[in-house]
């Protein structure tokens, strides 16, 4: 019913910089919540950042004042910018929302989505 697409992810030196987004799209009614978290090799997966309408985003303290979250709610994506990129941030980097979606059958609920990831690489 809804689909996360991301994209933007890569290979980069340290100190570079690289710009993530994720698109949302199917019989959404409306957004809530949208995050963006990250999988390093042999570590759970952790929230990177997330973003909700008319609050504050929030962020993992690792990457405060390097990493800003965005949303554009016409057009149901999220961004993740991400400057003074370390080493440490390696990682695949998964998109989350939590939508209101409508279904065939006429019913409506709050469901949690996943994207599928994008790979972040940096480089010493």
């Amino acid at each position: 019913q809804v689909q996360l697409v991301e994209s933007g992810g890569g290979l980069v030196q340290t100190g570079g910089s690289l710009r993530l987004s994720c698109a949302a799209s199917g019989t959404i009614i409306s957004s809530n919540t949208m995050g963006w978290y990250r999988q390093a090799p042999g570590k759970q997966r952790e929230l990177v950042a997330d973003i909700s309408s008319g609050l504050s985003p929030k962020y993992v303290d690792s990457v405060k004042g390097r990493f800003a979250i965005s949303r554009d709610n016409a057009k149901k994506t999220i961004y993740l910018q991400m400057n003074n990129l370390k080493p440490e941030d390696t990682a695949v980097y998964y998109c989350n929302g939590n939508f209101l979606v409508s279904f065939p059958s006429g019913s409506v609920s709050t469901r949690n989505y996943w994207g599928q990831g994008t790979r972040v690489t940096v480089s010493s």
